[in-house]
């Protein structure tokens, strides 16, 4: 399986997941122009997608659905929460009701040779899910937009070959900054984004010997930069109560504004 960033950030989100035969987006919320040319950067096309899963309806995840679904006919696969979410939007425009596909949190379903697992998420939409994808022996995980994470979530990222794991915010630069009180409330509670700190600790509860590889995503643009996040996150897996220690796992940031690198497991 492959994985590549297209976007990731809090202006917008949109990642390829695949095998050599499956090919799939998870979330579309950049601009289908930017979407179509991430692709073709990484040699695929739009016309390939077999499937595009939805995590929920904020327009940083969805703001090119309507015109890659129009144009394309991808198949929409979200839960009825957030398909509701979709067509309620009004930025997006029509799309083709018999497009989406109804899934349900704990159901896995399969797409070509990709088993996906959708994973409830808490968070200030309707009904969010994280997916975890899995063909051939090996798994990786899209987790992004949650404000906590529990026993659940963690017994979902066990046996990860790959993890994109969200770093949104680093919690003085956000307390210190701009934002009205509301929205720093909103970022920091229990349905809003997991911090820098939050994230190196629930990936220090899923380190194991076969995790190849760390993406940190959906960085904030105001409240966060790069190296912060990865300063940060490599401190609280050193800190934990493991074997393990920062530098025995590659760990990437992907950019809001530029494709990854495709990670192959």
């Amino acid at each position: 399986m492959k994985l590549c960033s297209i976007a990731s950030g809090s202006s917008g989100n949109c990642i390829f997941a695949g095998s050599d035969t499956t090919c799939l987006m998870i979330d579309t919320g950049i601009s289908g122009k930017r979407i179509e040319e991430g692709l073709n950067e990484i040699g695929y096309t739009a016309r390939e997608m077999d499937g595009i899963l939805i995590t929920h309806e904020h327009s940083d995840h969805i703001s090119g659905l309507g015109v890659m679904a129009r144009r394309y006919g991808i198949p929409i696969f979200a839960t009825e929460g957030t398909r509701r979410g979709v067509l309620n939007s009004k930025s997006i425009g029509d799309i083709p009701l018999e497009l989406f596909q109804e899934i349900q949190p704990d159901a896995d379903f399969v797409i070509g040779d990709i088993a996906v697992s959708p994973i409830s998420i808490s968070h200030d939409a309707a009904q969010p899910t994280a997916y975890v994808l899995r063909q051939g022996g090996k798994s990786m995980a899209v987790m992004t937009d949650l404000g906590r994470y529990d026993n659940y979530i963690i017994e979902h990222l066990q046996n990860l070959d790959l993890i994109l794991l969200e770093a949104n915010h680093d919690v003085h630069m956000l307390q210190a900054g701009k934002y009205p009180y509301y929205l720093k409330q909103r970022i920091l509670g229990d349905r809003g984004h997991l911090s820098n700190e939050l994230s190196g600790q629930l990936l220090s509860q899923i380190l194991h010997d076969g995790l190849k590889t760390v993406i940190l995503g959906h960085l904030s643009k105001e409240n966060n930069y790069e190296q912060l996040a990865y300063e940060t996150v490599r401190l609280e897996i050193d800190l934990a109560d493991n074997p393990y220690h920062a530098g025995d796992f590659p760990i990437h940031v992907a950019k809001r504004d530029m494709v990854s690198d495709i990670f192959e497991v």
